[in-house]
This record gives structure tokens, sequence and C-alpha cells, in this order.
């Protein structure tokens, strides 16, 4: 899936060492998605990455435009039910 990154989610990428491959991965086949609760054009995509212990990575984009734009991206610690 073609996607881009604003520049709030390169910052938190490198911020937080999340590897665009793992963006990747959860845009193409999450475990979950979600609608955002405030703003209609937001979509959330969980993945659990087994490189960092199975924690759960969660990618917000936005799928109102093309290429979808990842708006920001972090490791969930309070998600449990993946």
């Amino acid at each position: 899936m073609e996607f881009t990154l604003t520049e709030h989610a390169i910052k938190r990428c490198r911020r937080r060492k999340i590897e665009l491959e793992w963006i990747s991965a959860a845009l193409t086949h999450p475990a979950r998605t979600e609608n955002d609760e405030d703003d209609p054009t937001l979509v959330h995509a969980l993945l659990a990455i087994p490189e960092k212990g199975f924690r759960i990575l969660r990618v917000i984009y936005n799928e109102t435009v093309a290429p979808i734009a990842v708006v920001t991206v972090y490791f969930d610690d309070e998600v449990t039910d993946l």
C-alpha cells in the first residue's frame, strides 16, 4: 500500500525507532482497525510487532487522500485485547 508520512510522523518514527516496514505491514495487514473518535477522516491500524516483543504498533492515517497520509505512529502499551 502506498503511503506518505507527515512531518510529525517522520519525527515520531525517528524518536521512537519505528521502521517503515512495520508501518507498511500495519497498513497492509492490520490485526484490527478502528475509526478515530474525533476525526472521521482518520483510521487507526493496529499490529503486534515481533521485533519489539509483540508490542502493539498504532498507525493513525488519513484515508481520504491519495496516497494515504500517516499522521502519527506509536507503540500503544494500553492495548491488551489484540
